[in-house]
């Protein structure tokens, strides 16, 4: 065996823990989806991503400016976000954002189209860097949000998010020179998407029963 194959294996180790981090993150929003007839209110949902979001800015204010080191940091940050701050972060202060400013009809697909979605698109786009990417990554990406999105919108608001899933996910813009990551952009896309197809568009066929 090379010797870039433990190496290799390790990435792609670490490549799934992150997914599955990634997606480990649609237990609170389901949590309120499937617990409401127990006393699970959205403000909890909301009071629990106000902690965490405050938690994480603490943890990312001491590993950009302080220099903390933690195995964890390691696990859930690639090389690029060394001096940045992390994906990990910008996931939670995102759908820390969604759950504040938005409804659960919205914010809620908005969440699962990054927690769920993202990562059925990252692991069709076999690690690639593209400015778009392909166009099998950009359907799944559609139909998993979509799908998410019309479980709790008409049909119409529903596919206007799912579009905003598809863009953000699949189109890599530049602001002065930085890459926009998409754990920042998917959820603001969604929702925006949604907010504006329940406000202008005709509700074309009812939310899907969970």
């Amino acid at each position: 065996m090379s010797e870039s194959g433990p190496q290799e294996l390790v990435g792609l180790r670490d490549e799934v823990a992150r997914r599955l981090v990634h997606a480990s993150g649609a237990v609170v929003p389901l949590a309120w989806v499937f617990g409401r007839d127990v006393g699970v209110e959205w403000v909890h949902v909301r009071a629990f991503f106000v902690v965490f979001a405050v938690a994480v800015t603490i943890l990312e204010v001491l590993r950009l400016f302080v220099g903390l080191e933690w195995v964890v940091f390691e696990k859930l940050t690639r090389e690029y976000e060394q001096e940045n701050p992390a994906g990990y972060a910008l996931y939670t202060w995102s759908a820390t954002a969604v759950a504040l400013a938005f409804e659960p009809a919205i914010a809620v697909p908005a969440m699962l189209a990054l927690m769920l979605g993202d990562p059925v698109s990252g692991l069709l786009s076999d690690g690639e860097l593209r400015t778009v990417k392909r166009p099998r990554v950009l359907a799944a990406m559609f139909g998993t949000s979509f799908v998410l999105a019309w479980s709790f919108l008409p049909l119409s608001a529903a596919a206007l998010g799912a579009v905003g899933a598809t863009v953000a996910d699949g189109v890599k813009p530049r602001f002065r020179g930085v890459v926009v990551d998409d754990n920042l952009s998917i959820p603001l896309a969604v929702a925006a998407g949604a907010w504006l197809g329940l406000r202008y568009l005709p509700p074309v066929l009812a939310p899907l029963s969970l």
